[in-house]
C-alpha cells in the first residue's frame, strides 16, 4: 500500500491543494490577500492559491507527527529574520494562519482534535491523502 511517506513531498502537496480548491469548505479568508505568513517574511505570499498550498502542506505534517499542535506546527512553518547588521534569529510562522486552516480542516472531517496533545488525523484524512499519493505512484 502507498503512503504519503513514498511520494515526493512537493507533488503531494500540489496535487492535494488541487483537491482541497474543489472543497467549500476550505477557503482563504478575506484578510489572506494582505498577511504575511510569518515575523520572519518581509512580505505577503506571491502566489493566489498560498493558503491551499500552506493547507496541504499542515495536513501533511499532521499525518507524519500527530498529534501535533499549533506551536509546533508554528515551528515547522518559520524562519530566520533578517534583522539587518544584527544576527539573524529564528521567529515562528503565524499562528492565526495555522488555527485558522487547522479548523477548516476540522470541519471537512480531516483532522479531529484530543484534548490538549494536538490534532491527528482521522481515517478519512488519512485514506484522502493515500489515495492521492496511489494516483502519484500510477502517474510515473
Amino acid at each position: 500500500m502507498v503512503t504519503v511517506k513514498d511520494v515526493d513531498p512537493q507533488e503531494l502537496i500540489s496535487l492535494t491543494k488541487e483537491e482541497l480548491k474543489k472543497m467549500k469548505g476550505i477557503s482563504p479568508p478575506e484578510w489572506a490577500d494582505w498577511v504575511k505568513t510569518g515575523m520572519s517574511r518581509e512580505r505577503p505570499p506571491d502566489q493566489d492559491d498560498w493558503w491551499y498550498i500552506r493547507s496541504a502542506a499542515v495536513l501533511r505534517k499532521i499525518y507524519l507527527n500527530g498529534p501535533i499542535g499549533i506551536q509546533r506546527l508554528r515551528k515547522e512553518f518559520g524562519g530566520r529574520k533578517n534583522r539587518g547588521h544584527k544576527p539573524e534569529h529564528f521567529y515562528p510562522g503565524s499562528g492565526s494562519i495555522i488555527r485558522k486552516i487547522l479548523q477548516q480542516l476540522e470541519t471537512e472531517g480531516f483532522i479531529k482534535k484530543i484534548g490538549k496533545r494536538g490534532r491527528f488525523i482521522t481515517p478519512k484524512g488519512q485514506k484522502f491523502l493515500d489515495e492521492l499519493s496511489y494516483k502519484l505512484v500510477e502517474k510515473k
